[in-house]
């Protein structure tokens, strides 16, 4: 937009009406005049010329005294520019993709309903680097931290129940491993999503240790224990199985490293789990704004010179005035 440094100078403009005003009430009789017995005497072509190089006179005058005027107001176009700083929050996302993962207390199962609710989790988060890690009875990291979202969401849509082979729950484990790729990171705030439906029964680490490791590294822990209290089926073939959330060491692990745990018994309930995180987890932005002000004022005084100079060249010239 544009302003002016000094608005009372356009009060000056007033002497332009002013000076047609004065010209029209008698300011031109105390110009230079030549009287004679009748203006018949005088060829109209001849007077019509007259007229006109008083008219140009005239305007350019007018020009250059505006030009002048506005240009001593000082016009100026400010522009506000906002620099942000974006203190981002790394998070990684761990999950369980044991067998019991398939439990059918959500629809279509377990793993799949989170995998939904985490990629609205992941859509919501601006700017932060999120990484995703998987894991049974060994960790995978399934994606590193990254600000690609559609990567790590197309990486999400991968994620499959662990093989026979590896499967189990070594939350410990799944723990020490996202803290390899947490110690680094220079993020104000480093998280841990660990989400599970078991107990930890594989692995060489005890995972309340692995919470301590965490909390030497400033991370925080949210755990989400994931499934009701009661048998649930599993695709053909697959069996029974009564479902044993360790709650107590999922609470024990979020307490040590200043995090929450969180119960998800249905979709809805996971949804809003991680809504909440969202929430406790929210990125801070430093906004600082800087006002930058383009000078206007040479774009009016230099045509007003250049005019002034035109009017004075005719004037004596051209027109041939003597003073």
């Amino acid at each position: 937009m544009i302003f002016f440094e000094h608005t009372w100078v356009l009060l000056g403009l007033l002497i332009i009406p002013a000076y047609f005003w004065w010209k029209k009430r008698g300011g031109h009789q105390s110009e230079g005049t030549m009287r004679v017995s009748s203006i018949a005497l005088i060829p109209e072509a001849f007077r019509q010329r007259g007229n006109n190089r008083i008219q140009i006179i005239n305007i350019l005058k007018v020009f250059t005294v505006t030009l002048i005027i506005i240009g001593l107001a000082r016009p100026r176009i400010v522009e506000s520019i906002q620099e942000k700083n974006v203190e981002v929050v790394d998070i990684i996302m761990i999950l369980d993709i044991s067998s019991s993962m398939l439990a059918e207390d959500f629809n279509p199962n377990r793993l799949e309903a989170v995998k939904r609710t985490a990629k609205t989790f992941i859509e919501n988060r601006e700017g932060d680097r999120i990484g995703l890690l998987v894991f049974a009875g060994e960790s995978f990291i399934q994606c590193p931290l990254t600000v690609d979202k559609n990567v790590l969401v197309n990486l999400l849509d991968e994620v499959r129940i662990a093989d026979r082979e590896v499967d189990g729950t070594a939350i410990g484990m799944a723990i020490a491993n996202a803290i390899n790729r947490l110690r680094f990171s220079e993020a104000e705030s480093k998280v841990m999503i660990l989400l599970s439906d078991g107990s930890n029964n594989a692995g060489e680490l005890d995972p309340l240790t692995a919470a301590d490791l965490a909390s030497q590294f400033d991370i925080r822990i949210y755990t989400i224990g994931a499934g009701t209290n009661q048998s649930v089926s599993f695709i053909p073939n697959r069996g029974y199985i009564r479902n044993e959330i360790d709650e107590k060491t999922l609470k024990e692990i979020a307490r040590r490293t200043g995090g929450r745990y969180f119960r998800a018994t249905d979709e809805d309930m996971l949804a809003d789990i991680y809504n909440e995180i969202g929430e406790l987890e929210k990125t801070e932005i430093q906004v600082k704004e800087y006002t930058q002000y383009r000078e206007l004022f040479g774009w009016l005084l230099i045509p007003a010179l250049l005019l002034g100079l035109g009017y004075e060249t005719l004037d004596r010239s051209v027109f041939r005035r003597r003073t």
